[in-house]
């Protein structure tokens, strides 16, 4: 397959470029725009591959992704580029309208032109891949209920209301004019390469600097926990075998609330990374304001995905988070430049509670 991903110097989309370069009969084209989220480190691995190439473009300049698909002769397309973290887009929304709504508004209709440009299998074989959130679904009680591919939506924040709105156009660019859809819904990913300003890499790396470790609230939030390379394998398996128009949960059956996910980081790192002094780890949690509209339950039912098509998570949330920090503690290379640089190691998502 001929393979074009969008956002492929992010955390999610460097993991699955890394997993389809593996494969030499893949070519994998990466677009990515490298705004402060993409880091072309993450791919070191399979830079210098043959069956590689990165490119540096906005999704939303469509002749430019146009002439890319068609010089590249793609037949797959998997879109993950997005501004996609909650906090930051609380504090600057327009971004995020721009590039999840227009841009992928833009990547459509380079999709569509290129598209109706093929013949034969090519034609037959295209696929377009839209890559989502659970949090398009809104708050979940706590009870036993879980996110199917038929709630409905109801996003909080601005984030998750321009991924809503990005997933209804790949919808209506199906319905309307045929192009090749298939949908994928996604809870908390975690694991190596994920920006530090995330809530399982902050914790670990403020751990080790001895920082307050900033909790929303009481931590009693509940998100389902999935390692990103479960993901990226489920990513691969509905490009190639997804039905069309189709849209699959994809979920690490690892329910937390944030405050677990903490203590449990400070406890692997009481093992392998003992604080001077010896004092736990716990004793740097830090309770900080709650963000506006903060859900309190995210919980995922990928049970489409493993009867059709056969998916199972390989990690547990417990060997997934003890890889996720060995990589960190063997891996200063990769984030002690973006921790020294412009991010400080804050929680963000506050401003609009003090205005």
């Amino acid at each position: 397959m001929n393979i074009l991903v969008t956002g492929g110097a992010g955390f999610i989309g460097s993991a699955l470029c890394r997993h389809l370069a593996a494969d030499p009969h893949h070519r994998v084209v990466n677009v990515d725009k490298l705004t402060y989220a993409g880091n072309l480190a993450s791919l070191h691995a399979v830079a210098n591959r043959p069956n590689y190439r990165f490119v540096r473009a906005d999704i939303a300049d469509k002749p430019i992704l146009h002439d890319l698909m068609r010089e590249e002769k793609i037949t797959r397309i998997i879109h993950l580029a997005a501004e996609s973290h909650v906090d930051r887009s609380i504090d600057g929304p327009s971004a995020f309208m721009e590039t999840n709504v227009l841009g992928t508004f833009q990547l459509l209709e380079a999709a569509l032109a290129h598209w109706r440009g093929l013949s034969g299998p090519d034609a037959a074989g295209f696929r377009f891949h839209h890559v989502s959130t659970d949090e398009v679904f809104g708050d979940l009680p706590f009870d036993t209920s879980l996110f199917t591919e038929d709630t409905p939506y109801a996003p909080s924040s601005p984030y998750s209301a321009s991924k809503a709105a990005s997933d209804h156009l790949v919808r209506a660019w199906h319905h309307t004019y045929g192009l090749p859809v298939t949908l994928s819904n996604c809870s908390n990913n975690y694991g190596p390469f994920h920006f530090p300003e995330k809530l399982i890499p902050l914790t670990i790396l403020n751990a080790l600097d001895e920082m307050p470790l900033p909790v929303y609230g009481k931590g009693d939030n509940v998100r389902d926990w999935l390692f990103v390379d479960d993901h990226v394998r489920a990513l691969a398996l509905v490009v190639e075998k997804g039905d069309t128009g189709r849209s699959y949960n994809i979920g690490g059956n690892a329910e937390r609330t944030n405050l677990a996910v903490v203590e449990t980081i400070c406890e692997i790192l009481d093992r392998k990374a003992p604080r001077r002094g010896g004092a736990p780890y716990r004793d740097l949690i830090t309770f900080v304001a709650d963000r506006p509209g903060h859900d309190r339950r995210y919980a995922m039912d990928a049970s489409r995905l493993e009867r059709e098509l056969g998916w199972r998570p390989q990690e547990s949330f417990e060997t997934g988070l003890a890889r996720t920090v060995d990589w960190y503690l063997e891996n200063q290379w990769w984030w002690e430049p973006i921790r020294a640089g412009t991010y400080a190691g804050e929680r963000l998502g506050q401003m609009a509670s003090a205005r």
